[in-house]
């Protein structure tokens, strides 16, 4: 004769759906495959409905009580649930939908049907109608009568398991997942806990897969698996971020830096600690300086140099800025300190130039002379053997005259005096070009690409042009 089991259930979860039942029956599969390390579950359509088959040791009375589940709780990997109230939510859930469950397995049969309290007529609570006869079955069929085909896909869509997300990365704190691709369609990235879905996020850079828990995390999963707040989840996705040695990885954060003065980067470099993994990364692979926007607007002149070295400008906010430890990355202080440190002069005597070298040189007074320095009031000029080293080629302009080096200085205005490296008296065009360009510097006080500058030496081209003419 069966016996009658309450499960001290009336109305709850009003905000469940099928689907959400079917996730839990389908996650007791997983679990209990996980556990007893047996065959795949099976979920298919047979002649009499849809089943959820595993093959485990197989489902017996007690499991219908609502107690933590000591095998789940001390099982790290894997296991989806721990406590005993996901079967129960779900038979209440399908009964108030009109779908019939019936659960086999080599314990007996399980039905849910709706009963008197004992003692208590006026109160009707669901039941597990509960036939101890034995079944010829491995593990546990769960029977759902009346679920349908669109029931059964949106609680398979909840699971990794059944999608076809390619892992970029597995971490000791879970997997990096590539973009949402799932049975159903594709669509925001997605949050995974133990393989179950806990959010979706829109602008996320990958998906996520936490496998190992916090104490934070246990203590919020609460019975609503899905929807968990970002707050839940934040730290784990942190520590995955900063635990990956995934080039594909850390090439994907570093295009997203790039992206982070505009505010069009995805939402996990927007924190910080992963900012920094980014802007390491993006140090890594390529030639930037990390600068403010207060540093970029007051540096005009550096900020060329950084250009024609070829360098990639980062502009980060000021906290950014000083959260990246010394050495790590370049930034606009640590660049001036190198720019600085790479000037080497080796002064030569006019003697030691070459006959060609000193016939241009000579000429320097009457170059000044053409825009307006008289021979007293002219700065002195200094030849350098050398002037910064390894900063770049020379780029040839008009008929094959190299008047400026990418990266690197061929004349300099310190205060006081204009040093011009040696190789700029290969041509008189070309050392005329580098004088009158530093001389400029030493009567308008400017440096590089500022205005004043500019008008300095166009005002010079001018004297020039009415002279020669």
């Amino acid at each position: 004769m069966p016996k009658i089991f309450d499960l001290n259930i009336e109305d709850v979860l009003e905000n469940w759906e099928p689907y959400h039942a079917i996730r839990e029956v389908i996650s007791n599969a997983l679990d209990e495959q996980a556990i007893s390390n047996t065959k795949q579950i099976e979920i298919k359509e047979g002649e009499d409905g849809w089943h959820i088959r595993d093959f485990g040791r197989g489902i017996q009375i007690e499991h219908f009580t609502m107690n933590e589940n000591p095998e789940k709780l001390e099982a790290t990997d894997g296991v989806i649930g721990k406590f005993g109230v996901g079967l129960k939510d779900a038979l209440a859930t399908f009964n108030r939908n009109g779908i019939n469950p019936e659960i086999r397995s080599v314990h007996g049969t399980f039905t849910v049907e709706a009963h008197t309290k004992h003692g208590f007529d006026e109160i009707s609570t669901l039941h597990v109608v509960y036939d101890d006869t034995p079944n010829e079955i491995e593990g546990t069929d769960v029977y759902l009568a009346g679920a349908t085909e669109s029931q059964i896909f949106e609680a398979k869509d909840l699971f990794l398991k059944f999608t076809n997300n390619r892992a970029v990365e597995i971490t000791k704190y879970g997997s990096i997942l590539e973009s949402t691709d799932t049975d159903i369609a594709a669509g925001p990235n997605r949050v995974y806990i133990n393989g179950v879905l806990a959010n979706e996020e829109d602008n996320f850079l990958y998906s996520y897969n936490i496998t190992s828990l916090t104490k934070q995390m246990r203590k919020a999963l609460n019975r609503e698996r899905t929807n968990v707040g970002r707050a839940t989840y934040t730290e784990r996705i942190k520590s995955i971020l900063k635990a990956s040695d995934s080039d594909e990885v850390k090439a994907a954060l570093s295009e997203q830096i790039k992206k982070r003065s505009s505010g069009d980067q995805c939402d996990e470099v927007g924190w910080g600690e992963v900012a920094q993994v980014a802007i390491q990364s993006l140090a890594d692979r390529q030639e930037v300086v990390y600068v403010t926007e207060q540093e970029m607007l007051n540096n005009p002149d550096e900020m060329e140099m950084m250009r024609m070295e070829g360098r990639a400008i980062i502009t980060l906010s000021e906290m950014d800025r000083e959260r990246i430890p010394e050495g790590l990355a370049t930034t606009f202080e640590s660049y001036v300190d190198e720019w600085n440190e790479s000037f080497e002069f080796n002064y030569i005597l006019e003697e030691r130039l070459t006959n060609s070298e000193r016939e241009i040189y000579l000429k320097t007074s009457k170059i000044l002379a053409l825009v307006g320095w008289s021979e007293l009031n002219s700065p002195e000029v200094l030849i350098s053997e050398t002037m910064q080293q390894d900063r770049g080629k020379e780029i040839e302009f008009g008929s094959g005259n190299t008047v400026v080096i990418t990266g690197g200085a061929v004349g300099m205005w310190d205060g006081e005096k204009i040093t011009i490296k040696r190789s700029q008296l290969s041509g008189l065009s070309t050392y005329a070009a580098t004088l009158l360009h530093e001389a400029a510097h030493a009567s308008s006080g400017a440096t590089d690409a500022t205005r004043h500058f500019e008008s300095e030496l166009t005002c010079y081209l001018g004297i020039c042009a009415e002279k020669a003419i």
